[in-house]
This record gives structure tokens, sequence and C-alpha cells, in this order.
């Protein structure tokens, strides 16, 4: 808080920044927030209005960042556990980084744990069907969503929406409802998951078994400035098509525009109305 990053509107949403000093000599400032309460399933909601965008300006035109809310392994009031990552699973229900433009769901966990093609969700396949960390170099199962207004600029050009994310004995379920299609039964706080059609990510128990796989987890807010992912995709182009970060910036590295191009950080925020957990008694 004595950065300024984090703040609270009229409206009583809170604000989670990035530091936009000109240039910085070392890391520049983010924000990476968790619960102290952690959870083994339950119906999980995220109402935001705005999510960092980054790499020049435009939707991730700004920054390179790596864009996560997610429901994840055990911190111990602040200090990741490394033994176990990834023996509890890391649920990612917001994903993506740099100029982005689909939202990816991921989940990480320990060997054992997969998924088929026909997972019974709307979103696409990443790459590997296999969710462990250590066989696909930490890279575990993504699904992507097929709605523009998921994440980055089309996200906040709707106002954003609602992630709503089910663990259960039946599995692991993320949906996204931008803000005009929200519905009814969340805003009046009595979601009805089995009303929501199909979701955008799912995990089904008969192959990765929640029980097995996913433990303790926390929620965590994070935005990262560039590391292994937004780093090393630099000069990729984005999903949703595009010039990569290297070209629309110019610069060589990730690392050299975050730490020389603080202005370009103005719209790097979360702006965040409400998470809400719902379990059954």
């Amino acid at each position: 808080s004595s950065a300024n990053l984090t703040s609270i509107t009229s409206d009583g949403d809170a604000i989670m920044r990035v530091d936009t000093t000109p240039v910085v000599s070392g890391n520049r400032m983010s924000v990476r927030i968790q619960s102290n309460d952690d959870w083994n399933g339950g119906l999980f909601l995220m109402d935001a209005v705005h999510m960092p965008i980054g790499c020049g300006q435009p939707l991730h035109l700004l920054a390179p960042l790596y864009l996560q809310l997610m429901i994840k392994r055990p911190i111990n009031r602040g200090m990741a556990s490394v033994v176990d990552w990834p023996t509890n699973g890391e649920i990612d229900i917001i994903e993506g980084v740099n100029m982005n433009t689909y939202n990816q769901c991921s989940l990480h966990t320990a060997d054992g744990c997969t998924i088929t093609s026909d997972f019974g969700g709307t979103g696409d396949l990443v790459a590997e069907t296999d969710c462990s960390a250590d066989l696909t170099g930490n890279q575990g199962c993504g699904i992507r969503s097929p709605d523009p207004s998921s994440y980055g600029e089309g996200f906040n050009a709707v106002g954003g929406g609602v992630y709503a994310m089910l663990w259960d004995d039946n599995g692991i379920n993320v949906w996204f409802f931008n803000r005009t299609a929200i519905p009814k039964d969340i805003t009046s706080e009595a979601p009805q998951p089995t009303s929501w059609g199909l979701p955008t990510a799912r995990w089904p128990a008969a192959t990765c078994n929640p029980d097995t796989f996913v433990h303790n987890h926390n929620a965590i807010f994070d935005t990262t400035l560039c590391g292994d992912w937004a780093g090393g995709a630099w000069a990729t182009a984005p999903n949703g098509g595009g010039q990569s970060c290297a070209a629309s910036t110019g610069a060589a590295t990730c690392a050299a525009w975050v730490a020389g191009n603080g202005a370009s950080f103005a719209d790097a925020y979360w702006q965040v109305k409400s998470v809400k957990v719902f379990q059954t008694s």
C-alpha cells in the first residue's frame, strides 16, 4: 500500500495496479494477493469491471503481463510451499499474456490427471490432454475461451463480467458471463450452475478426480511482469491475431520494455467488485 498500488473506489471496488514510475532500475512493482482461507471445493464467483492490459496500450498493447485469477496450491500465509506443487494442483481461472484476446483456463497437477478432446465445454484445448506439470514442462492442460470479451481489451470494453468456477465431486467447471449476460440467479446471490449451459472449461472427475489431484487451495490475484510465459512469448503473435509485443513496441526484450516504459502501465490494473464463495453445509 505504501506504493499506492491498491485502493478502494467510491463504489467499493478493489483496485490493484502496476507501478507507473517512468523508469525503474530493478523490478517494477505489481500486486499479488491471496486469501487467508483455503478450500477443497465450492462455487467461486469473481465479478470484475477491468483487468490489466498491456504491451503498448491497446489491450495488451501495453505491457507484457501474465494475468491470473487462480485457485492455487497452499501458500502457507504468504510463502509458496514448493514441495506442494504440483502435488496439490493449480487451477488458473483467468490466464493470459501480452496482447492475447481470448482467456485461457488451465489445470496443473501431479502425474495421472488427463482430459479428453470431448471434455464437454465450449472452449478449445490449447495443446496437451495430459495435465501433469512435470510431463508437460509446467504447461498442464489449458482450454481457450472462444469469447473475445473473456480477456484483456475485450473484457474491459464490455465492463467486464463474472467468472464462475464450480469445483465438486463431478470435476471442475469454469464459465464466463460478460456484463450484459450475467444470469439473474448470480446477481440475486442464489446461483444455480445447472441452469448456465455448457461451461467454457471442464475437467471431468472421470479422468481427473479433484479428490485426488486438487487440495487446499487459496484464491490468488496475480499480475506478473515478464516471467517465463510472457517473456518467452514476447516475439510471438497473440492468440487473437496481430503483432507481437516485440514488433509493436520495438523493444528487444520484455524486461527492457517493462523497466523503461512506466507510462504504458496506466491501464494495467484490476478493478474487482467482488469475490464470493458458496459451499454446501
